[in-house]
């Protein structure tokens, strides 16, 4: 009994931390822009290769969030017909590019352990409330028996879901990088 005692309290401590990283995700994000900024020693090459991996990234979370009706439903649309979690899958592309860009080891480690530590924590977050307010609809879509849904794109759901904010990030952090590979 009173290791079940312990479980549940290690099991609450780590969905805690979970749902505190997945908060607080942005702000990390900033500050680990900071500090790959320092650490970057990007060229020319590395800057406009990472830059074309970023776009690519960009780009499918535009699509993603072009069929995204977050918090309406469960999106089976789009890229949500093949991953559950494209907004995340173009993140991850973007840090891809990013590293690129940097031209440096310790930026990659830097991205690859804010990536997955954040997004791990954002997917079980989001799971968890999915799971809540959709229940079995979200269930079936996981298991990947819930039909896809024919949803045309649309840009005015790319405004609702705040995607700018993405787009002036990447405008913002590659202008940065591109002004240290001339330094």
């Amino acid at each position: 009994m009173a290791f079940a005692g312990v479980s549940s309290r290690m099991a609450d401590v780590r969905a805690g931390v979970a749902a505190a990283l997945a908060r607080k995700r942005v702000a990390l994000g900033f500050l680990a822009a900071g500090v790959t900024l320092v650490l970057a020693r990007p060229t020319w090459d590395t800057w406009r290769a990472g830059l074309a991996i970023a776009v690519a990234g960009e780009c499918v979370r535009i699509w993603a969030a072009g069929h995204l009706e977050k918090g309406r439903e469960v999106t089976r649309s789009g890229p949500y017909r093949f991953v559950r979690h494209p907004l995340y899958v173009g993140s991850a592309i973007m840090g891809a590019g990013l590293m690129t860009a940097a031209r440096s080891l310790t930026v990659a480690i830097l991205v690859s352990i804010y990536l997955l530590l954040t997004t791990l924590a954002a997917i079980r977050t989001e799971e968890k409330t999915l799971d809540a307010r959709f229940g079995g609809e979200y269930s079936a879509y996981r298991a990947g028996q819930a039909a896809p849904v024919a949803r045309a794109f649309s840009l005015v759901r790319v405004g609702s879901n705040r995607e700018y904010r993405a787009i002036v990030g990447l405008v913002v952090g590659m202008g940065l990088l591109y002004w240290r590979s001339h330094m």
